[in-house]
């Protein structure tokens, strides 16, 4: 492929666009970018979601000094104005992933998210920077037991990561279906990959207010989805202070932003519980 690199809003400023492709520093090992390309080659499209179609090197590899390549779909990316269009893509996604066996690699990550991930799931400890502190120790008061729904492949990392088309006018029917990009996989139940949206949106978006219950009246499911959104926003937490480093600072007012979002997982819950004694 020949053309002059274009750098592409998100992917942590890594990702650039040479004509028809777009190319990326491998995530993890290189055994991850083989697994994640034979699986976007095996996904069948037209059920909700699209995915972008690996590039592989004229001898088959999908990583080459460290970059591999896929075919750039056009698209603007959610999640503003697009919250429910995030996460329909995201549950037709993962009605995709289902029987997909857990890849080993999962383990042997140690990135500031799959530590994240970790911590909120009970699986390690972690400490946090001093600004993160507080929030950290109350949202591990907040964390509670909770049956859960069985573990499977999930994107972690759907907020920025569904695009959609331009103008849908101008495209064919199979052109609009969302295009979920930048596969960020993990083990858990896919509730947690909707609530992990809505702590990005509590945290950095104006998230619409009917999507914080996202349970209805019932109280075991309200019980676990507040208890995927504690999760979510530890996960999120202890990323960023994985990221600062040890005796780091996060950005200014990231602390209020997390006391912020817990505040309204909590009056949230409260409001719940009374609208269901007065009814």
């Amino acid at each position: 492929m020949t053309g002059v690199p274009v750098p592409l809003a998100g992917g942590q400023g890594r990702s650039v666009r040479v004509g028809g492709a777009v190319l990326k520093p491998a995530e993890g090992s290189d055994e991850e970018a083989e697994w994640a390309a034979e699986l976007a080659e095996s996904l069948v499209h037209g059920s909700g979601f699209r995915v972008p179609r690996p590039l592989r090197a004229a001898d088959g590899r999908c990583v080459v000094d460290g970059w591999t390549a896929c075919e750039f779909l056009a698209g603007e990316p959610g999640p503003r104005g697009r919250w429910s269009g995030v996460l329909d893509a995201g549950r037709a996604f993962h009605t995709a992933l289902r029987g997909v066996p857990r890849p080993d690699f999962l383990d042997r990550r140690t990135h500031p998210w799959a530590v994240g991930d970790r911590v909120a799931w009970l699986e390690q400890d972690a400490e946090v920077v001093d600004d993160l502190a507080e929030p950290l120790a109350t949202l591990l008061e907040l964390r509670r037991p909770v049956e859960q729904d069985a573990a499977q492949l999930i994107h972690g990392d759907l907020t920025g990561n569904v695009l959609f088309a331009e103008d849908a006018e101008d495209h064919e029917d199979g052109d609009r279906v969302p295009i979920v990009i930048d596969f960020s996989p993990y083990w858990r139940p896919p509730l947690f990959a909707e609530a992990v949206v809505v702590a990005d949106g509590l945290l950095w978006f104006d998230l619409p207010p009917e999507l914080l219950t996202g349970a209805g009246d019932d109280p075991a499911r309200e019980q676990r989805w507040r208890q995927m959104l504690i999760r979510a926003l530890i996960f999120r937490l202890v990323a960023d202070s994985e990221n600062a480093g040890r005796g780091g600072r996060v950005g200014s007012g990231v602390q209020e932003r997390y006391a912020g979002a817990i505040g309204a997982v909590v009056d949230k819950s409260a409001k719940v519980r009374r609208r269901r004694a007065d009814s």
